[in-house]
């Protein structure tokens, strides 16, 4: 049995898979609320109180912070985890950590094709680096580097890189967020959730559009960020469909920048949570578009595969089948 999880800031998903021929088979998951619990020890033990002590071989867990020597301390949640402390505790040989972009990175090679969605009808097919970007919460940005031989996964912290704005418009957008934030603007106060509200009440706020007083009481309840990529996909609201314009187009130009660092002739994927629900926006144009302005290398990023990962388990899928290489290394 092969255990994978997924560890977030507010949740850990932990589940068991068999392997099956070439592929792996899900057994059982479970989900828990981690502010419940003191430690990731704890979520373990109750997770896995039905198994024998002998029925796990190997482990990995996607951590949303960074993995350093086998150890990491999650950035928003007071948890340590070090491989060493977790394989002693499964009685295994070896557990690995991912960070969580690198699990999902490395999940995207293991999806179906119902799994993806492509946004490049020129896109062909490649060997190479492959590049993945997720906006969700935050930013996230990784890396597949080929070895000749199998994918390897590397994880970043590129959502943190400084926003490069390309237009008088995110210029702007630039100099209003330095205001408000009273200095540094990563691509993460832009591309995410509370990034895209972000870019909205920048709008709202340098006279781009008004807000309707339906949507000013809407905004108050809720996930705001969420009603605005809402009326944004359906073109209800103007000012709504103006800021998630705007969001999609900067998020194919970074995606793009990130292709450019990878040199990702193996493909370019979107994950997160906020890509499949903004499909449609995605697939207007402004996102492809921004991806393949590059100048000189234009021409190589508009060859490029690009798809959206629309399987919200991806980071899970990628740690087991890295659990099973490391079962099997």
């Amino acid at each position: 049995m092969i255990l994978a999880g997924d560890i977030g800031g507010t949740k850990t998903i932990l589940a068991l898979f068999e392997e099956k021929g070439a592929g792996l088979r899900p057994v059982r998951d479970a989900t828990f609320a981690n502010a419940d619990h003191g430690t990731f020890k704890e979520v373990l033990k109750l997770f896995l109180r039905e198994e024998t002590a002998s029925s796990v071989e190997s482990g990995c867990f996607g951590v949303a912070g960074a993995v350093i020597n086998g150890r990491t301390r999650m950035t928003n949640l007071n948890w340590e985890l070090n491989e060493s402390v977790l394989a002693e505790a499964l009685g295994v040989k070896r557990v690995k950590l991912l960070n969580d972009l690198a699990a999902t990175a490395y999940g995207m090679v293991h999806l179906s094709p119902d799994d993806l969605k492509a946004l490049n009808p020129a896109g062909q097919k490649g060997t190479g680096n492959i590049a993945v970007i997720a906006a969700g919460t935050g930013l996230g940005e990784a890396m597949l580097y080929w070895d000749g031989s199998q994918y390897q996964p590397s994880a970043s912290e590129g959502g943190h890189a400084d926003f490069a704005p390309r237009s008088d418009l995110e210029i702007k957008l630039l100099r209003y967020l330095r205001e408000k934030l009273k200095g540094r603007v990563s691509y993460e106060r832009v591309l995410s959730g509370p990034g895209l509200l972000n870019i909205y009440s920048f709008l709202r706020d340098s006279a781009h559009g008004t807000e309707p007083p339906w949507l000013t009481e809407k905004l108050k309840t809720g996930d705001p960020s969420a009603t605005i990529s809402q009326l944004g996909v359906t073109r209800e609201e103007p000012l709504c469909t103006e800021a998630l314009d705007l969001f999609t187009s900067i998020y194919g130009a970074e995606a793009g920048n990130l292709a450019l660092k990878c040199l990702a002739t193996g493909g370019v994927y979107v994950g997160g949570g906020i890509a499949p629900k903004i499909l449609p926006a995605l697939e207007r144009g402004a996102f492809l578009n921004s991806f393949g302005d590059k100048g000189r290398f234009s021409p190589l990023l508009k060859r490029m595969e690009l798809k959206v990962s629309l399987n919200p388990g991806t980071a899970l899928l990628g740690a087991a089948h890295f659990a099973r290489r490391v079962k099997n290394a």
